[in-house]
């Protein structure tokens, strides 16, 4: 009789093994087995054998609509084998409770959507009591639930009654999240149970492991929870969303989400992360965010579970046996507001979407590279539409920069990466990362012309600009993409500013020439747009061709009355028509609306030293100083060894940038290769002082110390012109201690000395400011005038000619040419020289059109 038990017990323990691991064959085989030997036990045998049959034929055919038809022909006699045990009512209460579970679930897959429910009701689902039960239990409750919520969902087409309606998806709910709270609670319980099995090792081999990055894809947990399961727990909250109610849906991820993580949900978490991430971006702000509850105070640590970080609580407290388990622990983050929460969910999916990323490109692993890799873009455009709007630029290049390993030929994340780099201001890397995508895609224009706009605007790559922007028009005109005006635009803008560099006259006029060309065909491709009519106009007011480039940016600000650019031209062109007061009277006009912008504040300043006189120029530069300090002293307040990041997030942050070119003349214009050569010269400079003396670079982005900079040298020309000298001085110093060997300071210097008739130490100035950058025409300019005073009449000659090829524009330079020429007896020369320069003055803008920086906007 002994004998006869635990044999029978060694049976039922073998089935009970054989059913957890869902090796339905052997299930099977031993029912029958049990069946021959024990006719008492019919009834089990009955059950067991129906329920390996069932599920056996599910795993090779879905319960999808597509499979009913084969699922009424396939399940016959798994239907015969669970009718016999459900109608055995007094033998085993529980063996007949599952097998009308079981009976919904077959009546589900044949598709009879209401005998699922009647064997539902059979079974009393809704009043089971919440207790403790075997995994293999938890997970037929969990599917019941889950198909129950299912069924419903088919009858609700048929209700009229809105009310109804209501209740039934209220119902459908309920039985989602129970079900979603029944899978989690039985996935913990198989991980627990695998662990115990492992005699408590921290791997887990049966699904994906932490820190893949394994060329090849690791096995799906699809198989691991099932498509019943998975569906129950993605569908209560998406029903909450349809049914308008957010926090309610956003409640129910959070639940999902701070459950223990178990091995099977690792791929379904990276799903939900992004979902609720998106749900807070479509749909929560401000007000209307709740915060998360934070996790309970009591906790145990696991040490066996190392995996989930020792957060793992098997013996806490919790509200059900059918709730699963939460993460506790003291160090757990809980967000403060929505952009906190959304930007842990975007990192917390891109770790896992770079965890499941397939690096092989073998061809039998195309199908998982391609899902894998559309589910991480997923991540990636919610990352950057998340993060961008928070200037975390250096977050999201991280990202694009892991996702580079498993981005081979794929367009989209390099030119996301590209754009990024554009960002932080790693330009030469960008332009690679471009010609990339350039490459990669064949037929499109933007990236061509964004390769254009980094050439030109800070790389000083211009003739290649030029090529990119033809290349774009090339694209365009094969395959329209309704970029023809832009394409045209930009070759207009590439030969624009190679006219300005250029010192050759035959070359300036030819490229001017062509400039002017492309401007004409981007402003008849198309009319309404500002941008070609703003290039026109500056490119008019570079020739000296006035009244042509006031109709052109007057048109310009007719389609557009609030472009920045446009307003600063019209503010130059009128003060080359000597048109003082209405320059001021607009710069007042556009500081009102911009009150920040020190572009104009610049020009503002100019107009007063002209036109009212210093005092009131003071109090303008007074202004800025104290607007620059508002901007930008948070920014250069930083440790110096976090001057570099620093630098990389503000170089092109400020709405209300002031470049060097709005500082000075032509030359200092930063798309000049002459002024370039000298940013680079001073640098190297500021880097031998630096390491020879006790001078160091200020902390902070550099930009922003430029910028006060040249206020302070503004500040000390003012000065000299309303003769206080003594406060000058001051002012200088001011700005030598921000960058001493920079090509302006030595200029100022020259005048301070020029000033006090000191002109050898002025022509050692003058000739240091030359030395950095040779372009400079300011320094040239007085450079000739000081050896004019000293007598060397050839040298300054020589020195005036060759700022008049620089820039034969400045009157300056043909007025000084004229004064040497004279001292040297060349009178019909120097008449000529004085002739030219009241010529060019009468077009002459307050300061150089090529001042106004590039715009692309």
């Amino acid at each position: 009789m002994t004998s006869k038990k635990s044999q029978t017990l060694r049976i039922e323990n073998e089935i009970d093994k054989n059913r957890s691991d869902g090796n339905w064959k052997k299930v099977i085989e031993l029912a029958d087995h049990l069946k021959d030997l024990y006719p008492s036990n019919e009834c089990l045998a009955n059950f067991l054998s129906g329920e390996g049959r069932l599920e056996s034929f599910l795993e090779q055919t879905p319960p999808i609509d597509a499979n009913i038809s084969k699922a009424k022909t396939g399940l016959i006699e798994a239907k015969q084998n669970l009718l016999l045990a459900a109608n055995e009512r007094e033998k085993q209460a529980i063996v007949v409770l599952d097998a009308h579970l079981l009976l919904g679930k077959l009546h589900y897959a044949m598709g009879l959507y209401e005998d699922a429910l009647h064997h539902y009701d059979q079974a009393e689902l809704h009043t089971l009591t919440e207790k403790h039960l075997p995994s293999r239990s938890l997970r037929i409750v969990a599917e019941s639930y889950a198909i129950k919520g299912l069924c419903l969902k088919k009858k609700l087409p048929t209700l009229k009654s809105k009310y109804k309606v209501a209740e039934l998806l209220e119902q459908i709910v309920k039985c989602f999240e129970t079900a979603g709270d029944l899978t989690l609670v039985y996935l913990q319980e198989v991980d627990k149970a695998s662990l115990q099995m492992h005699n408590g090792t921290t791997t887990i081999t049966s699904c994906n492991s932490f820190g893949s990055y394994s060329p090849q894809p690791s096995i799906s947990s699809s198989k691991c929870i099932g498509p019943i399961l998975e569906t129950a727990l993605q569908r209560a909250p998406l029903l909450y969303i349809q049914s308008d109610n957010i926090h309610a849906a956003v409640n129910r991820y959070r639940e999902i989400l701070t459950a223990v993580e178990s091995t099977a949900t690792q791929s379904l978490r990276l799903t939900l992360t992004r979902q609720l991430a998106e749900l807070l971006l479509r749909n929560i702000s401000g007000s209307h965010y709740n915060v998360p509850d934070p996790p309970a105070d009591t906790f145990a640590v696991v040490s066996t579970n190392r995996k989930l970080n020792n957060h793992l609580s098997t013996n806490g407290s919790s509200e059900s046996p059918w709730k699963p388990k939460k993460y506790r622990g003291p160090n757990l983050f809980v967000p403060k507001n929505e952009n906190e929460e959304m930007i842990l969910l975007l990192l917390i999916s891109e770790a896992m979407a770079v965890r499941e990323a397939v690096l092989s490109q073998s061809p039998e692993f195309k199908e998982a590279r391609l899902r894998a890799f559309e589910n991480a873009t997923a991540v990636y455009d919610l990352m950057t539409i998340a993060i961008v709007r928070w200037n975390q630029i250096d977050l999201l290049h991280e990202s694009f920069e892991r996702a580079m390993k498993f981005s081979h030929d794929e367009v989209h994340v390099w030119m996301q990466y590209g754009l990024c780099l554009v960002n932080l201001g790693k330009y030469s890397h960008a332009l690679a990362v471009l010609k990339a995508v350039i490459k990669l895609s064949k037929q499109k224009v933007m990236p061509c012309l964004l390769a254009a706009k980094l050439c030109y605007e800070h790389l000083n790559l211009i003739k290649e600009g030029i090529d990119w922007s033809h290349m774009a028009l090339q694209r365009e005109t094969t395959n329209q993409q309704g970029l023809l005006s832009r394409c045209q635009l930009y070759i207009g803008i590439g030969n624009s500013i190679y006219s300005s560099n250029t010192t050759i006259k035959q070359d300036k006029l030819h490229h001017s020439n062509i400039a002017l060309e492309y401007f004409h065909k981007a402003q008849q491709c198309d009319p309404n747009d500002h941008l070609a009519e703003y290039y026109l106009a500056r490119e008019y007011a570079i020739n000296r061709q006035i009244n042509d480039a006031m109709i052109h940016v007057k048109i310009s600000l007719n389609l557009r009355a609030e472009h920045i650019p446009s307003l600063h031209l019209l503010a130059l062109l009128l003060t080359a028509h000597k048109q003082y007061a209405d320059a001021l009277n607009l710069i007042t006009s556009v500081l009102e609306e911009y009150p920040d912008n020190l572009n104009f504040l610049y020009i503002k300043a100019h107009l007063e030293l002209n036109s009212i006189g210093g005092e009131e120029a003071l109090i303008t530069i007074k202004h800025m100083l104290f607007l620059w300090k508002t901007l930008y002293e948070e920014q250069t307040n930083v440790d110096c060894n976090e001057f570099s990041q620093s630098e990389k997030r503000s170089e092109t942050r400020s709405v209300f940038q002031l470049h060097m070119s709005e500082m000075s003349d032509k030359d200092s214009n930063s798309l000049h290769a002459p002024s370039l050569a000298a940013s680079r010269i001073e640098q190297a400079l500021s880097e031998v002082a630096s390491s020879l003396s006790s001078f160091t670079p200020k902390p902070g982005p550099q930009r922003a110390w430029i910028l006060q900079l040249q206020i302070w040298l503004l500040l000390t020309e003012v000065f000299l012109v309303i003769d206080r000298p003594d406060a000058a001085k001051l002012s200088l110093q001011e700005a030598t201690n921000i960058f001493p060997l920079n090509h302006h300071i030595m200029y100022t210097k020259g005048l301070l000395f020029e000033y006090k008739g000191e002109y050898n130490e002025a022509k050692q100035c003058y000739q240091s400011a030359v030395a950095i950058n040779p372009s400079h025409i300011k320094s040239l300019q007085h450079l000739g005038l000081v050896y004019h005073y000293l007598g060397c009449q050839r040298l300054a000659e020589k020195t005036l000619r060759d700022a008049a090829k620089i820039d034969p524009n400045s009157h300056q330079t043909w007025y000084n040419l004229g004064k040497v020429l004279e001292s040297l007896g060349e009178m019909e020369t120097a008449n000529d020289c004085m002739a030219t320069a009241l010529e060019v003055e009468n077009t002459n803008p307050m300061l150089p059109i090529v001042s106004i920086p590039l715009t692309f906007e």
